[in-house]
């Protein structure tokens, strides 16, 4: 905004990069593991890739937030609120796992939580309070790669059960339902969520498999689909497929 009286010019800038605008208020405590990162054993069912995504800064959800695993994957910008400790940035986490505690809506990874300092050797203070307050808002996030990949599950068996693992869904978009689609009949066919960001199927179609999600992003919700198979029609369990979806 400017204003001009004969000589004087006066002008205010807003900083995005400290602006947390649609934010929520809540308590975060934390989580140790041996090097600080996050846990192959989360709810999402991501293994060593829910471990290490986000170099290491991850997080359980609460109940609220997790959804029954529409979460999973979601990525949120977190600042403690002691202005004395705490930096503007704060950190930002990734969801990867559902768990609550003491009031909180978060529980961070220990290297995740340290980065809430204003300064490293701040780190300690935070950690010794335990759990804090902060603000949060969802963010959109890049990790693990651009676009959206699919892992065929270890325990799926070809060609009577299929489950799939969905993998870097942008950070700001929940995943709501996976189809895959039957060329005999022309339909699409819905997969059950099994847990977290896992979708099974007994007896799948045979062939080579087009796949398809049901997006949330704030008010907006609708289906994306890749422009080719993402399942080969050999598929085995292990393998990981990149798609040509990317999502916010």
């Amino acid at each position: 905004m400017v204003f001009l009286k004969n000589t004087f010019l006066f002008i205010v800038l807003l900083l995005p990069s400290l602006c947390y605008s649609n934010n929520y208020v809540s308590r975060v405590s934390y989580y140790s593991t041996p090097d600080g990162m996050g846990t192959p054993s989360g709810a999402c069912g991501y293994g060593d890739y829910g471990k290490d995504v986000n170099s290491g800064d991850v997080c359980t959800a609460s109940k609220r937030l997790y959804k029954n695993g529409a979460a999973c994957g979601a990525c949120y910008q977190v600042r403690c609120k002691d202005k004395e400790l705490c930096s503007d940035e704060g950190t930002k986490v990734v969801v990867t796992d559902n768990g609550e505690g003491h009031g909180t809506d978060f529980i961070l990874s220990s290297r995740a939580y340290a980065k809430m300092a204003k300064q490293p050797n701040m780190a300690q203070h935070l950690f010794a309070k335990g759990v804090v307050e902060v603000e949060y808002r969802r963010v959109s996030c890049k990790y693990g790669g651009g676009n959206l990949m699919v892992k065929v599950q270890e325990h799926s068996k070809h060609p009577n059960y299929l489950a799939i693992l969905v993998m870097n869904q942008g950070g700001a978009t929940d995943i709501l339902s996976v189809e895959v689609y039957e060329e005999e009949t022309e339909e699409w066919i819905s997969m059950r969520r099994a847990y977290g960001a896992v979708f099974d199927l007994s007896n799948p179609p045979s062939g080579e498999l087009k796949v398809r999600f049901l997006t949330s992003a704030g008010a907006e919700t609708k289906w994306v689909e890749s422009d080719k198979a993402v399942i080969p029609a050999e598929w085995k369990a292990g393998i990981t497929v990149e798609t040509d979806i990317q999502l916010s």
